[in-house]
């Protein structure tokens, strides 16, 4: 076991995690709501540190990330477990797996061998993924200084639900994230996930500021998250950090304890217009098959400067960070 990053000792062997806006307090022997943290003997431990559940190549327009460094591959590893209990899951086999089957399976790979395979395998980056990475921040930390002192770069893809402390830790090694705003709605947040939406939204805000580059995404279920309404909030809020903050509104299928029907394409192409009539200047729509909606337009000239199919890119008219055709600089970290 790895002595947990975040947290304070209480009295009586009891302790609190300062990991996540849980901030758990866990009595002696007792695990957090994630059941990957536990408290021994008064020493907050994690029990994933050496159990890496997934680990493989990926290009990095998978995250999804389409601003930073288009066309290069990732090294995308997770752990089991999640802080969140989303009964729409896309990767509950492994980020439930702690919670539901009070299992931890994985196998023990150290930070040096991640770093090791990022860089035998030609990766310009090291993404934590799959499952959330703050619940395995401290395999995450570790391998993310490493490699940043052999120039990769790392990447979250997270549901934003980490402290402040979290974030200001991990920052000097953190260079993008792809945040879930998985609604615009209090009661969304507490009733079907177990959350609360502020410290996300606080989240996004932070990591902008510190210069991390964040693009944003958003599952769109049917009856669920997708009326106007709350597009236009997700939007605005976007649009009033920065009109330059990329927001991939995605179609959702049915999985783990979800029967709710797909979503539709003419749902995410409405959400698409919503967000450029709220003046973003990159809405993708992903997940439907349609590719048109995954590719790059400049926002001067209205040419596509990055043209992707299934998650790789086709054409790139991007020089210098710039478009090809206008001189337009595109926002985002480019090669």
């Amino acid at each position: 076991m790895k002595e947990a990053y975040l947290y304070k000792k209480l009295k009586d062997n009891t302790v609190r995690c300062d990991l996540c806006n849980h901030r758990c307090v866990i009595a002696d022997g007792e695990k957090g709501k994630c059941a990957v943290r536990k408290n021994h003997k008064g020493t907050l431990t994690s029990l994933v540190y050496d159990k890496v559940i997934s680990l493989n190549i990926d290009p990095i327009e998978k995250k999804p990330l389409f601003h930073f460094l288009p066309g290069t591959k990732s090294l995308s590893l997770a752990t089991p477990g999640c802080n969140f209990k989303c009964f729409f899951c896309q990767n509950w086999q492994i980020s439930q797996m702690p919670c539901d089957y009070e299992i931890i399976d994985g196998r023990k790979i150290p930070p040096e061998t991640i770093v090791s395979e990022a860089i035998a395998g030609g990766c310009k980056s090291i993404s934590y993924t799959y499952t959330e990475p703050t619940v395995y921040f401290e395999l995450a930390y570790d391998t993310a200084k490493l490699a940043h002192g052999k120039n990769i770069k790392n990447v979250f893809v997270t549901n934003g639900f980490m402290t402040g402390d979290c974030i200001e830790m991990i920052g000097p090694y953190l260079d993008a994230a792809n945040i879930d705003l998985k609604s615009f709605s209090v009661d969304f947040y507490r009733e079907k996930i177990g959350g609360r939406i502020k410290p996300v939204m606080d989240n996004i805000k932070h990591m902008h500021k510190l210069g991390v580059w964040i693009e944003i995404t958003t599952l769109l279920i049917p009856g669920l998250n997708d009326s106007d309404k709350e597009l236009e909030g997700i939007a605005g809020f976007l649009s009033g950090i920065s009109n330059a903050i990329p927001w991939h509104i995605s179609a959702y299928y049915p999985n783990y304890k979800s029967v709710i029907e797909p979503t539709g394409i003419n749902s995410i192409v409405r959400a698409c217009s919503i967000g450029k009539n709220a003046g973003l200047k990159y809405v993708y729509g992903g997940n439907t098959g349609s590719n048109c909606l995954e590719n790059t337009i400049c926002p001067e000239c209205g040419k596509t400067v990055l043209q992707r199919s299934s998650f790789y890119v086709s054409g790139s008219k991007i020089i210098n960070g710039r478009c090809g055709y206008c001189s337009k600089e595109i926002d985002g970290v480019f090669e």
